[in-house]
This record gives structure tokens, sequence and C-alpha cells, in this order.
């Protein structure tokens, strides 16, 4: 898909998420604690006299023994990272495994996908018997989360895009200042320095807004495309359990093929349990994950605001006092 090479789907800086879509620790710093690294990057256009498309770097780093080099490096094209997710589904229904269209635009409108939301929701209650009280929580759960971190997600591209804007606009004003400076003698020293100021404090503002690109939009979109894959978790999960519901009906209802249908339900019963076991791990490594991560991103941009507004406060009070110094010396010297 073409449309790939456009990153970002709502900010022409914004990278993919540091903290869980792409894995950024270095293999060497944390070989104590992590045995299996995985990093896709670099994608790379390919033209043929067929098609048009993209494949991307895939390092995998390891200590594990069972493999024959401790590094591998691969391209792939995005259809074969459809394709694994769609097997690893197959083999895994009620494992949360993270959302391939994190590259693609947005869909629908913060309104729309909760409504989307919601109504799976709805659905999935309607169609299974007896669902256990921790996943009617899980869905419970899902359904708020994905309000919030649909407004959280929308706030924080309104905030990026107002930072954008401000800067864009504060650009201006040092040119200015300096263009000033040369129409007026006496106050051509001060009105550069201001617009020196207003450089430094727009190198802040570009440092903050990269740390906002990169520490907190996307990894709040990268849990808004959760949404949808946690309900496809849930959906898959009532699917199984819905099928042994509707096996335990039929033997309530049938006398013939008893025996056959007792058997199916034995082995649809291990399998309920299963994919039950799995989600309830795999949820609470993922809700782990999430807080984490969540509160990652606000604690680097609540340190990035305030290293910009002390960075600024510093500037403008050296320029101040240098101001101050400076009409104390003239007072001085006109006293003398």
């Amino acid at each position: 898909d073409a449309s790939l090479t456009d990153i970002n789907s709502f900010s022409p800086m914004m990278p993919t998420s540091p903290l869980s879509m792409i894995n950024q620790i270095k293999f060497e710093d944390e070989s104590d604690l992590k045995d299996l690294f995985i990093t896709v990057d670099e994608p790379e256009s390919h033209v043929t006299t067929i098609e048009t498309f993209i494949t991307y770097r895939i390092i995998t780093k390891t200590s594990r023994g069972e493999f024959d080099s401790s590094e591998f490096e691969v391209r792939r094209r995005y259809q074969d990272f459809l394709w694994l997710k769609g097997k690893l589904e197959e083999a895994h229904p009620t494992l949360i495994i993270p959302e391939l269209s994190s590259h693609k635009k947005q869909g629908p409108g913060l309104l729309s996908r909760m409504g989307q939301t919601v109504r799976a929701v709805a659905s999935s209650l309607r169609g299974v018997k007896n669902r256990p009280e921790d996943f009617m929580e899980m869905n419970h759960f899902i359904e708020i989360f994905s309000q919030k971190i649909n407004l959280i997600d929308k706030i924080s591209q309104r905030i990026y895009k107002e930072e954008r804007e401000y800067f864009d606009e504060m650009k201006e004003y040092g040119p200015i200042h300096v263009l000033w400076s040369a129409s007026e003698e006496d106050l051509a020293d001060p009105l550069k320095g201001i617009a020196s100021c207003i450089e430094e404090c727009c190198t802040a503002i570009e440092k903050r807004m990269s740390g906002l690109s990169e520490a907190v939009l996307p990894v709040m979109h990268e849990y808004v495309l959760y949404g949808d894959v946690l309900m496809g978790v849930m959906k898959r999960r009532d699917q199984i359990q819905a099928e042994l519901d509707s096996r335990v009906e039929a033997l309530t209802y049938r006398k013939a093929d008893a025996d056959l249908l007792t058997e199916e339900i034995g082995k649809l019963e291990d399998k309920v349990e299963c994919a039950n076991n799995a989600l309830r791990a795999d949820w609470e490594r993922w809700k782990q994950n999430m807080q984490s991560d969540i509160k990652s991103a606000f604690a680097d941009m609540a340190e990035e605001n305030v290293h910009y507004y002390e960075q600024c406060l510093a500037t403008w009070e050296s320029f101040l006092t240098s101001q101050t110094d400076l009409h104390l010396e003239e007072d001085s010297e006109d006293r003398l």
C-alpha cells in the first residue's frame, strides 16, 4: 500500500511509538532481562513493472540457544505482516496482538469510533450466555478505556497543532525585531537582544514539540488502535464459548448422537478453558504495559514542559538583568 509511506496519520513529525510498537532498547544494555529483541524500521520503496510496494527491515537479536545465530536481518512487505498477524490470531485467538493499521490514516471520527465500540460490546453481550464475570468486567473496561483514550488522543493532537501554530508565529518575531533595530539606533542593542531571546525560545519550543511527537502522540494513537484489537479478541473468545453453548443446547434437545455431542462438548470445554486462561494472562500483561506506557508518556511530557519553561524564564531573566546592569552603568557615568 503506497499510502504507508505516510508514516504519520495526523502530524508531519510523528514517529512510531518508541515504547511499544518499536523496541528502542539496545540488546546489549539489558541482556540479563530480555532474550529476544525485534526491531522494525527503514521502510524502502520498490518499483517494478507490475507494482510498487514497500518493504521494512526486521532485525532480530536473541540469546536463545535454539537459534543458529544471535542476530538476523531480513526485509518483509506489509502483506507479510498481515499474514503473520492472521496466523497468530488463528493459532492464539485470545492473545492480544498489536494492531498493524497504525501506519494507515485514521478512520472514522471520535464519536463514530466510540459508537462502534459500544455496538460491538452490546452485540457481543447478546451473543453469549453465562459469560464469566471477569470477562464482563473486561468488556466494560474496554468500553470506558476506548472512550477516554480516543478523547485524550484527540486533545493531544490539538495541543500539538496549537504548539505548531505558536511556533510558526514566534519564528516571525525574531527577524522583525532585527529589522526594527536597523531603524532605531538608540534601541538597536535591546531589540537585537530581544530577537536573540525569541530565537532561543523558538529552539526550546521546537524541542518541546519534538518531545510531544515522540513521547505522547504515538503512544496515544497506538492505544486508540488497541481498542479495536481488544474487541476482536473478546469477539473471538465469545465465538469459542458460543460454539460450546450451542453444543450443550443441542445435547439437551437431541437424544440422537448423544455420545458424539458429549465428546465434542468435552473438547470445546477444554478449548474454552485454554482460551480463557490465555486471555486472562495476556490481559494482565497488556494492562501493565498500557499503564507503564501511558504513565511514562505523560511523565516525559511533564518533564519536557518544565524544562521548556525553565529555559525560557532563564533566557528572559538573563536579558532583563543585562539591561538593568547597563542602565545602572549609564546612570553612574552620568553622575560622574
